[in-house]
């Protein structure tokens, strides 16, 4: 059986979230989860590339 969370579900566990870890702590979690997913996408399209470069024999 699915669990289905609704608004005010989402609301409650956003506070939770907010009272564990702090609004500072959740922007950089945040600021580095992006990097991440910035330096991966990166990283994939880089190898896409140099796939692309290699003569085909």
């Amino acid at each position: 059986m699915p669990i289905r969370l609704g608004t005010p579900e989402l609301v409650i566990l956003l506070v939770i979230v907010l009272l564990l870890f702090g609004v500072g702590r959740i922007g950089r979690i945040a600021s580095e989860l992006g990097r991440g997913i910035r330096e991966f996408r990166q990283g994939i399209s880089d190898e896409g590339d140099k796939a692309e470069d290699k003569p085909k024999a």
